[in-house]
């Protein structure tokens, strides 16, 4: 079995459910889904989808940055929202993230989130190069 760096982000799901925030496997980084909290686990801007996915980019980005690299790394995002007629709003934030380096990526209306606060919770993936 290859090697394998985990990064954590201490959030309370992650101790209960027996996940990690994002794996690096060989040149390969797979990022957990991602909601738009703050520090204490609470849902961070309750209502508003543009600042909801921004916060879900920049701790991606953080996220990315503790493994070495940077959002143009990211190959492909899946975005799932609770409220798909918002998509405008959660497509401005991902064109302003993404724009210049434009990954695969999808965008789904699920049923409900973890807390009925999140409007949308992304899952990305990167490539990197095995110097990184």
């Amino acid at each position: 079995m290859g090697k394998f760096e985990r990064t954590f982000t201490n959030v309370p799901w992650e101790s209960k459910v027996g996940y990690c925030r994002a794996v690096k496997a060989g040149n390969q980084i797979f990022v957990t889904g991602t909601a738009s909290v703050n520090d204490d686990g609470s849902t961070f801007a309750p209502d508003d989808a543009y600042q909801q996915a921004c916060k879900c980019f920049d701790l991606i980005k953080k996220t990315l940055k503790d493994l070495g690299t940077d959002l143009p790394n990211i190959v492909r995002t899946r975005m799932f929202v609770t409220d798909i007629s918002r998509w405008e709003e959660f497509g401005k934030a991902h064109l302003e993230y993404f724009g210049e380096h434009p990954p695969a990526t999808s965008i789904v209306e699920v049923k409900a989130l973890i807390d009925p606060a999140m409007l949308i919770e992304v899952e990305a993936d990167a490539i990197v190069d095995q110097k990184e």
